[in-house]
């Protein structure tokens, strides 16, 4: 018999709601409400809200924290200065490989927060535990299970969230992109998300969110599930951890070279010998399909330099083609004409970059 599923807070509004509910990562989560497609093209021409209360926000705390996080993650947490900046990264294991990927919070150089992937965050907790405590180092690493967390994402989505909160809108109006500001009672409005539009991620205590997502649907954000997620986050090029990468995948083969940090020779944060060590010949990059279907993770890629694999595939419905990320041999390059083995058939795609769509325009070709 399976597990029972774990619930967000908001998971009886989301059944009220009418929502389709699925087990995602041991998480009983809405997929719709209805229309996947309405739902994406609220996000694309207005404002939709996520339910991200499953991701897991962890304190991190203590003398020792800068010195921690140096070690712990691929990207260097000295750049972050400034209250309230983050900065996106991997944690890696000592093979490079990726055991998450996260963003990174700095409030204090002894007060910083993580927000970790659902199906990974007990084994995030214990693996930072773990580090910690082999470092003998003084540091704190502290689960947030009281938090919620809701993404408000569109080009009207911060507009609607001032409206909704008048309060917050001198503090955040000035927010710039990939930051965040915390308010009194355990609140933080951050400047991020999964979408490619502008928008805020809310962190509010697990109490209080029911009474946000309802004001925001008065407002008029519309509730959006996993799926519409899922189709924004591709177009907007953005890896899903389980998919694009993990533990047997270097940053470097996911795209993700940008987030590992190799200024600073004295800093040996775990990782980072392997993938010194190890350059893979594969390419991470987009695709295109050029006739009907659509593509899927795992799927058999054919190109002159040899074979690739699709890792996350999906139809896109602001540019009504199926796109992908893939792995390809060294060489391929954007425009080049790949074919895909859907079903048994070779079906014709082009090589692209990354994104696809961003801030609601489409940044490759059809």
């Amino acid at each position: 018999m399976s597990a029972e599923l774990k619930r967000t807070p908001l998971a009886d509004v989301h059944v009220a709601a009418g929502a389709r509910m699925v087990d995602f990562g041991g998480w009983d989560m809405p997929v719709n409400y209805g229309s996947q497609i309405e739902e994406h093209h609220a996000v694309r021409r207005d404002a939709g809200m996520f339910d991200v209360s499953h991701m897991l926000n962890v304190d991190v705390a203590g003398a020792d924290a800068t010195v921690f996080l140096r070690k712990l993650i691929a990207n260097d947490v000295a750049k972050l200065t400034q209250p309230g900046k983050a900065l996106y990264s991997c944690m890696l294991n000592p093979q490079g490989g990726v055991i998450d990927d996260l963003i990174v919070y700095f409030f204090t150089p002894t007060q910083w927060r993580l927000v970790v992937n659902a199906g990974t965050a007990d084994k995030d907790i214990a693996w930072m535990q773990r580090v910690a405590a082999s470092g003998g180092l003084k540091v704190t690493v502290t689960p947030r299970r009281d938090l919620a967390m809701i993404a408000v994402q569109g080009p009207n989505a911060r507009a609607k969230v001032w409206t909704t909160r008048p309060d917050w809108r001198a503090t955040t109006e000035n927010l710039g992109v990939f930051a965040g500001v915390q308010f009194p009672g355990d609140t933080m409005v951050a400047r991020t998300g999964y979408t490619g539009e502008d928008g805020f991620e809310i962190v509010v205590p697990a109490t209080e969110v029911e009474k946000l997502w309802k004001d925001l649907t008065a407002q008029g954000v519309a509730p959006c599930g996993l799926g519409a997620r899922d189709t924004l986050r591709l177009e907007a090029g953005m890896n899903l951890y389980g998919q694009d990468m993990d533990e047997l995948i270097h940053p470097n083969q996911a795209g993700l070279t940008w987030t590992v940090s190799l200024k600073d020779p004295e800093r040996r944060f775990i990782g980072r010998d392997a993938i010194e060590q190890f350059a893979d010949p594969r390419a991470f990059i987009g695709l295109k399909l050029l006739d009907r279907g659509v593509m899927r993770a795992h799927m058999a890629v054919r190109t002159s330099k040899g074979m690739g694999e699709v890792t996350s595939g999906t139809m896109s419905p602001t540019m009504g083609v199926s796109i992908g990320f893939a792995r390809l041999p060294q060489g391929v390059v954007a425009g080049d004409r790949v074919e895909i083995d859907i079903r048994g058939k070779w079906v014709p795609a082009e090589v692209c970059k990354l994104p696809f769509v961003r801030h609601g325009q489409v940044v490759t070709h059809v």
